[in-house]
């Protein structure tokens, strides 16, 4: 007996049907606030899980001494990578082959398939060994880049802006005043990797008539290791060199983004205070258009506390259904979508937390947007209410 008091659960379900289009404009409200939502949550959750899961705990990336963390800059003596094979015993070793990836990285301009229009993307020369090392890559389509030839990431047509059919195994790609034609495309486990562009080392040190490295990754046999590495940057001052874990690489590069992570939450927040005043302007005009009704059923015995849960049931109910309807349409369309950022592109994420969040902001939608005009409602005389047209 303890909700006796209260009205069925029917009743506000069945109010929901009895103003379709003031139900339906509310629920469409709700849904676009939530979508919104879904889409700035599933941008942050992106950029977090590409940089995350890029890199490895027991890889250490060499890089030029002083270049922080841009390492497209970088310039480090070619002979490196030997002299870090010879000297560093805890690289791990199989079959008689070293863990070393010596590579050359940077950001150029480019045209596919001799079209006039340039576009910025990233380029990485590596040897075959860089397959060693970078043990998330996984080869999709065609074959590992020989001569005169590139492989493309799974992202990098989005890093282009350019449509995925001009990146086709046997298409071509200007750089660095040469023809490159495609002959595979690889996936690299969502890290950042899937943005860049792959081609033999030596042929892309011809073509900038370059002899030096960005960078030279390290796999060590195990995460402890990786100091070992930093004490050979350290005895060898003569070539100007500095080593760092690759996950706590990619953790500093996620800290850098840390402003513009908090420029999306607080989009959020403005999102949400939208969907709010826009919930309140409906269902004030909801509210009191049914100030008689809510008068008669004080008449009949439920108290104004009743009435005011069976309102916030009812914008709890479009809140959710906006909410819902927010989710499937992302999971079907937003979930997925590249988007291009400095360091190369992402895929939007909508994970747990982005429905967690997305649903929660839409039964708080519903909830809030409910109580003023309800309250405001209620505040009326009964007799007052009666005579409302």
């Amino acid at each position: 007996m303890l909700f006796a008091g209260f009205l069925p659960w029917e009743y506000g379900v069945r109010n929901l049907f009895r103003r379709p289009l003031r139900s339906g404009l509310t629920w469409l409200g709700m849904t676009t606030s939530c979508l919104l939502i879904f889409v700035v949550v599933g941008f942050i959750r992106g950029l977090e899980k590409t940089l995350t899961v890029s890199g490895e705990s027991n890889v250490a990336i060499v890089f030029g001494l002083g270049m922080g963390d841009n390492i497209e800059y970088s310039s480090i003596p070619n002979r490196s990578s030997d002299l870090l094979r010879a000297d560093v015993d805890q690289i791990l070793r199989r079959n008689g082959r070293a863990y070393v990836s010596p590579e050359l990285y940077l950001g150029t301009t480019m045209r596919l398939n001799g079209q006039e229009e340039e576009l910025m993307g990233l380029v990485r020369g590596l040897t075959s060994s860089a397959l060693l090392v970078r043990q998330q890559v996984s080869i999709e389509e065609g074959h590992w880049p020989g001569p005169g030839e590139i492989m493309v990431g799974r992202l990098a047509a989005a890093k282009l802006g350019a449509d995925s059919n001009q990146m086709a195994i046997g298409k071509t790609i200007e750089l660095e005043g040469r023809s490159w034609t495609i002959s595979g495309r690889f996936s690299a486990g969502g890290s950042v990797f899937e943005s860049e562009l792959w081609c033999p080392l030596l042929d892309l040190q011809q073509a900038m008539k370059r002899q030096d490295l960005s960078i030279v990754a390290v796999t060590c046999r195990s995460e402890d290791d990786v100091k070992f590495v930093n004490a050979f940057c350290k005895r060898r001052l003569d070539l100007e060199l500095q080593s760092m874990r690759e996950t706590d690489y990619y953790a500093t590069l996620q800290s850098d983004y840390g402003p513009v992570r908090m420029l999306a939450w607080l989009m959020v927040v403005l999102v949400s205070a939208a969907g709010v005043f826009a919930g309140l302007n409906t269902m004030y005009g909801a509210a009191l258009g049914r100030v008689r009704e809510m008068a008669t059923l004080q008449t009949l015995g439920f108290g104004r506390l009743a009435i005011v849960v069976s309102l916030v049931q009812e914008g709890m109910l479009l809140g959710m259904a906006g909410a819902v309807t927010a989710a499937l349409f992302s999971m079907v369309f937003v979930h997925g979508l590249a988007v291009r950022f400095t360091m190369g592109a992402f895929q939007l994420n909508i994970d747990g937390v982005a429905i967690l969040v997305g649903c929660g902001t839409g039964m708080m939608l519903g909830i809030v947007g409910s109580l003023p005009p309800a309250w405001r409602a209620m505040s009326l005389p009964v007799a007052e209410g009666l005579k409302a047209i």
